[in-house]
Order: structure tokens, then sequence, then C-alpha cells
């Protein structure tokens, strides 16, 4: 049987990578949406966030005895890497973008909350409660987007009906 504290130092490897991930998605994001500034604004604010979530996990791994994973970061930056230049090639950049965002913060709310629920199952409250900050950090950004949702698409049918070759982005 596998023991559960190792588990939960997987589990928090992958989180790690996820951010490794998010924040290479972020950065191509923020990069790439200069026609939307409030999007733009909120991505770079989510970017600092998603550098210090990452921090943070890298402190609950390091005190927990583990460490992060090489290949797994490295993999997850090059999956986000991938998927912004696929974002780039599309006429609708932009809402591809939001389109991932929306989706990823919800991957990352569930992944936090089975992390939230393993700490407390092996009694290491600290990681619990560094997730459970995470998560309504993630929760919000998700709210952030779902409430921007209508008007950045309205901007963006606006800009491409006008032309703009900006629209995309």
């Amino acid at each position: 049987m596998t023991d559960m504290n190792e588990t939960l130092n997987q589990w928090l490897r992958d989180a790690h990578a996820m951010e490794e991930q998010a924040e290479q998605m972020l950065k191509t994001q923020a990069s790439r949406i200069e026609s939307y500034p409030e999007l733009a604004s909120r991505i770079r604010q989510h970017l600092e966030e998603t550098r210090s979530q990452r921090e943070r996990l890298e402190s609950c791994i390091e005190r927990r005895g583990a460490s992060s994973s090489s290949m797994k970061d490295m993999a997850a930056r090059m999956s986000a890497m991938m998927q912004g230049m696929g974002a780039m090639m599309s006429g609708d950049e932009v809402m591809k973008g939001l389109l991932t965002s929306y989706a990823f913060e919800h991957f990352e709310v569930a992944s936090y909350r089975i992390l939230i629920s393993a700490a407390e199952a092996v009694g290491d409250a600290e990681t619990a409660r560094v997730c459970e900050a995470i998560c309504r950090e993630e929760e919000a950004m998700a709210s952030w987007l779902a409430d921007h949702i209508p008007g950045v698409t309205q901007t963006y049918l606006s800009r491409e009906s006008a032309d703009l070759d900006e629209a995309k982005r």
C-alpha cells in the first residue's frame, strides 16, 4: 500500500509543475493582449500571484523533506509554450486565451481542493493552510474571468467587425 505522505508529496510536485505551466501561460498572454488593457492588467496581477504560489508550494515540499520534479516542471513549461504558440496562430487569440485561462483556473481549484483534503488526512495543517490560501486566489481569478467574459467577447467582436488587425490580441 502506498504511503499517504508520499502521495501528498507527489501531488505537491504535480501542483508545482502546474504553477510552472500557469506562469508560462500567463507570461505569454500578458505580452500579447495589448488591446485589452483591463484583462492584461489582471493577467499580470495573477502572474505575480502564480509566482508566489509556486514559491509557497516549494516551501511546503521542502518542509516535508521532498523536492520538486525538474522533469515535470520542464514538461509543464514546454506544454504551456506550445499552447501559447498555437493560440498565436489562431485568428481569435484573445478568446482562445480567455477560454484556456478560465478552464485552467478551475483545474487548479480542483487540484488545490484535493491537496487540502490530502494534507488534512496526513495531519499536515501547514500544507492545508497554504493550499487553502492558494485555492482562494485561484477561485478569485476564475470568478474575475467569468465576470469579464461578456465584456471581452463584446470588445473582440467590435474590434473584429471594425476589421482591426489587433482584434485577436
